[in-house]
């Protein structure tokens, strides 16, 4: 019961199939009280289906991309919590057609609209949790992919917000880490997720990736979420601004 009594807000679960879902899940299992973070009416049904699988959750309606939203999503936590102790942000957005083609044809508002939503959500976020977190101190984790770190076909716009999004994690571990908080992300390998749906060849990039990892296979969603258990609890105290691979080793490679 890694955080039994710790209580932490979730962005970004969309479906059972989520990292975000997977994450929250081992968190509620090892002793969270959870709050989760649903975008609009859309996705609501999916948000209370899967939070009736936890004990008392908060389930709060927030679109990231609007400050009011955050301010009032936070002002319900701590009316819930009175404090917080993690974070985890998994939010990424891209349109369709910017996953498509070649990266210089990226149109301005499809550029915006990605680094608005996958990157500078993380600080927007950050910016609210950590006054609910200086008390104890506390833990921000957030979702990346080796797409910010080298060029993954396709991946295109998102690519580019991933790698804003890596120095986001360094930049916030330095502005809050005299606050106790600690702020790192977790690159996964690519899994059959609804974000990843939309990215043109992925079940060639999840074939090339089994075949070259140095595990011979690829990643699965329990241990990307045995990773953020570690990241979340206080086994990782003295870790923060670090990128943790889970991805069977596919990021020492060099093909």
């Amino acid at each position: 019961m890694l955080l039994n009594g710790k209580t932490g807000i979730v962005f970004g679960v969309a479906n059972k199939r989520s990292l975000a879902w997977a994450i929250a899940q081992r968190a509620a299992e090892n002793g969270a009280r959870l709050a989760l973070t649903y975008q609009g009416e859309r996705l609501e049904e999916n948000a209370r289906e899967l939070a009736a699988e936890l004990v008392n959750p908060a389930l709060i309606c927030c679109d990231v991309t609007k400050d009011e939203d955050l301010e009032a999503a936070f002002v319900r936590v701590r009316e819930e919590f009175g404090s917080l102790d993690f974070v985890v942000h998994g939010i990424a957005y891209a349109l369709k057609e910017e996953l498509e083609g070649e990266y210089m044809n990226t149109s301005r508002d499809g550029y915006r609209i990605a680094q608005e939503v996958s990157a500078y959500s993380l600080a927007a976020i950050a910016k609210h949790a950590a006054p609910l977190m200086e008390e104890r101190g506390g833990s921000i984790l957030t979702l990346t992919y080796l797409g910010g770190e080298r060029v993954i076909p396709h991946y295109n716009v998102m690519g580019v917000a991933k790698a804003a999004l890596d120095m986001s994690v360094r930049y916030l571990a330095w502005d809050l880490g005299e606050k106790g908080v600690r702020v790192n992300a977790i690159s996964a390998g690519p899994l059959k997720t609804l974000a990843s749906a939309g990215i043109k060849g992925f079940s060639k990039i999840l074939g090339h990736m089994k075949e070259h990892a140095p595990l011979r296979r690829n990643t699965n969603q329990s241990e990307v979420a045995d990773a953020a258990l570690f990241l979340l609890s206080d086994l990782s105290r003295g870790v923060t601004g670090e990128i943790l691979h889970v991805d069977c080793g596919y990021h020492i490679m060099g093909m």
